[in-house]
């Protein structure tokens, strides 16, 4: 079985951890239950499905149950906390504070350095940027970008994105991409982080508005009434045009300037009031 700071799903650990001790002897989810401290001989097998959820006391005694200790138990527990978190925030809080404790155990989680990547904005544009601009010092790198960031945020975005092998440097010392492109791929955590750089480069597209001159931006938007399989439509010709975007950006080696394209739509009305009453 996997260490515990593989995951970053209490509830699989949960099943997994019963799969593997029913395996190997007659253990069942009464005796998983009972050891916990909880009456009915079922919940535990609910929590492993998804059905039901741990408060934070008993993701304590589930942890001691499965012979968990030290800065493992602490892991399963901020798993619980990470799990229930209400908002982007509270979840971004806890994720980090997991990554932190594998980290410190030289642990590495799948998802962390997806997250870590799309969590600054820094962590993209740079990776576009200190391969363009060869033999350029952190200083330089940092008064390219806009908005303009320290010479200290370039260093460690650059030495993350080294660790993460999303760039890396050839034998002149000048940073060059290990990939054209970087997706989230189908994972549970990263969307997360994703969300939060929507915000970040929203706010950013709206500085540019009065910030960039009109013949080095393009705005245009449509508002448009539809239905849903209009709207099913839509959202796979925007997939169609990324994927050509992405073509027509990754077609030259050579990059003169880096851009960010937004690509929004969202309901401006509500469902219910197109009802009639």
């Amino acid at each position: 079985m996997k260490d515990v700071l593989k995951y970053t799903d209490y509830h699989q650990y949960i099943a997994d951890y019963y799969a593997e001790k029913k395996a190997k002897s007659a253990f069942t989810w009464q005796t998983f239950t009972r050891a916990a401290g909880f009456s009915s001989p079922v919940f535990l097998k609910y929590v492993s499905e998804g059905r039901s959820n741990l408060s934070e006391d008993a993701a304590v005694r589930v942890a001691s149950a499965m012979s968990l200790m030290g800065y493992e138990q602490e892991y399963f527990c901020e798993m619980v906390k990470f799990d229930h978190a209400k908002t982007d925030e509270e979840k971004k809080s806890s994720f980090n504070r997991m990554l932190a404790i594998a980290d410190m155990h030289k642990v590495r989680i799948l998802e962390g350095d997806s997250f870590r990547y799309f969590d600054s904005w820094k962590n993209p544009v740079l990776r576009e940027l200190a391969p363009a601009m060869p033999g350029a010092k952190p200083l330089a790198l940092a008064k390219a970008c806009r908005p303009e960031i320290t010479a200290a945020e370039v260093s460690e975005s650059l030495s993350f994105l080294i660790k993460a092998n999303l760039l890396q440097k050839d034998k002149e010392g000048n940073y060059v991409q290990t990939e054209k492109s970087v997706t989230t791929g189908p994972m549970e955590v990263t969307p997360l982080a994703v969300r939060g750089m929507h915000r970040q480069m929203g706010e950013f597209a709206l500085d540019t508005i009065e910030g960039v001159p009109q013949d080095e931006r393009h705005f245009s938007g449509l508002t448009l009434g539809i239905t849903r399989k209009a709207y099913d439509e839509i959202v796979e010709k925007i997939a169609i045009f990324r994927k050509e975007i992405i073509a027509i950006a990754t077609r030259d080696s050579a990059t003169d300037e880096v851009y960010r394209l937004n690509v929004q739509f969202f309901p401006l009305t509500n469902k219910n009031s197109n009802r009639k009453g």
